[in-house]
């Protein structure tokens, strides 16, 4: 902790970006917001909060009085901690159901020299043909390039070649759930300028660079679903969400132990575990019971009880996320590491849990350490806002927002920056 974290892209620190970035992670259980500033490739974290979310169901707006009233009352702590006011953020999705779209393009270049106008065509080819019906694309990247018969050129730029190819991949979900998480931001007087997928924003976060070139999956475990990111050689290549996560555990100890709500996920995280002695053991809690007031309506149970039903539900969750991987074909492709994070990844023995069901080893993800960020704020349920942070700081503009591929290469970080930058409001 307290360290200035230095910014890099492919060993490289980026030169493109500067000012306030401002991320906004909306979930079902919580909002996190994180305000800093990047400064000649460094970024400082200015300020940060998170809230208790209301009106979203596995990261869908049920309500939008509700999600606005939460995402206000959040953004005005960080602005707040942060001395600062924004207009700009960056957004992370779950909803709309979100899916991995890939696509190829090969331009014929006869010998010639590969330019920046080259690989702009290219990049245009392969994400106009990155289409899901039904869909809309949220976040897209090239994953490798092809010269002639070379493949994994990092960067094309400068070669002579016959042919260049490009492999392209996006994320795609339903239009009518992000248009209504947009429309909950920006009735809070918010304008949301890029969209990333959570997975990845908390895999930029926590993994490392050796993790992201060999393979890694990240298992993103909020209140509302799960989320997956496989990343490979540098770069996300699968996408994926399972409709499952926190709450589905605190209904489950709600419903077997007939325990009201609040007081189901007052247990789990006082006493709760995902493994443990379900045969013996002499601990007995006290479980308050729906109806009944005091201590005296409380029911008493062995915590092997709890135990066994958080068990049987997180023990759900991974086989099925396994199963996605396993029909995604990227699960031994990647290796056998995997990053648990997000706020219901910490539960006592959750990574021991995973490691036994995925067959992987498993460590559990806090986001890198920056100069600013509060001991408090640099747990797993902030490494989705800490990535967008970095993404907002580093990113090619036209990942985080498709739209702006369109707009010529000079005039890209120029039009980026002037929606990107928070401006004081006086």
């Amino acid at each position: 902790m307290g360290e200035t974290l230095r910014l890099r892209v492919n060993n490289e620190i980026p030169a493109y970006r500067t000012g306030l970035v401002s991320a906004l992670d909306i979930g079902s259980s919580k909002v996190a917001c994180v305000i800093g500033r990047a400064e000649g490739g460094v970024l400082k974290v200015l300020g940060s909060a998170l809230r208790e979310s209301a009106g979203l169901k596995a990261g869908t707006v049920t309500s939008l009085e509700l999600a606005e009233e939460s995402i206000r009352d959040c953004v005005a702590a960080a602005e707040n901690h942060a001395d600062a006011r924004i207009q700009n953020v960056l957004v992370a999705v779950n909803c709309g159901s979100p899916a991995s779209v890939t696509s190829r393009a090969v331009m014929a270049l006869d010998g010639a020299l590969v330019s920046d106008a080259h690989l702009r065509q290219l990049l245009a080819e392969g994400r106009a043909k990155c289409r899901l019906d039904g869909h809309e694309i949220i976040q897209s990247a090239p994953t490798a390039y092809v010269v002639d018969e070379a493949r994994g050129v990092r960067d094309p730029s400068g070669m002579f070649c016959q042919r260049i190819g490009v492999a392209m991949h996006a994320v795609a979900v339903k239009p009518s759930p992000l248009a209504n998480l947009k429309l909950a931001v920006e009735r809070c007087h918010l304008n949301v300028v890029g969209t990333l997928f959570s997975a990845y924003a908390s895999g930029l976060a926590t993994l490392t660079e050796d993790e992201k070139q060999i393979g890694a999956t990240v298992i993103d475990m909020g209140g509302g679903c799960t989320s997956i990111a496989v990343f490979l050689e540098g770069h996300l290549v699968y996408a994926d969400v399972v409709p499952l996560g926190g709450y589905s555990v605190t209904h489950d100890i709600s419903r077997g132990l007939a325990a009201p709500l609040s007081g189901a996920e007052r247990v789990k995280t006082l006493f709760g575990a995902a493994l443990g002695d379900l045969q013996a053991g002499s601990d007995v809690i006290s479980v308050p019971q729906t109806g009944e007031e005091g201590e005296d309506g409380a029911l008493r149970v062995p915590r092997s009880m709890l135990t066994r039903i958080i068990q049987a539900r997180l023990t759900e969750i991974f086989e099925e996320v396994q199963k996605r991987l396993q029909a995604s074909g990227y699960e031994n492709v990647t290796g056998r590491r995997a990053v648990l994070t997000g706020g219901a990844c910490q539960l006592t023995g959750t990574r021991e849990l995973a490691a036994r069901v995925l067959n992987k080893q498993v460590r559990i993800g806090r986001p890198q350490p920056f100069a600013g960020l509060a001991a408090a704020s640099a747990g797993p349920d902030y490494a989705t806002a800490i990535g967008l942070l970095m993404a907002g700081a580093m990113l090619p503009p036209e990942i985080l927002n498709p739209e702006l591929a369109s707009i010529p290469a000079a005039g890209q970080s120029k039009s980026w920056l002037s929606r990107l930058t928070g401006r004081w409001l006086g």
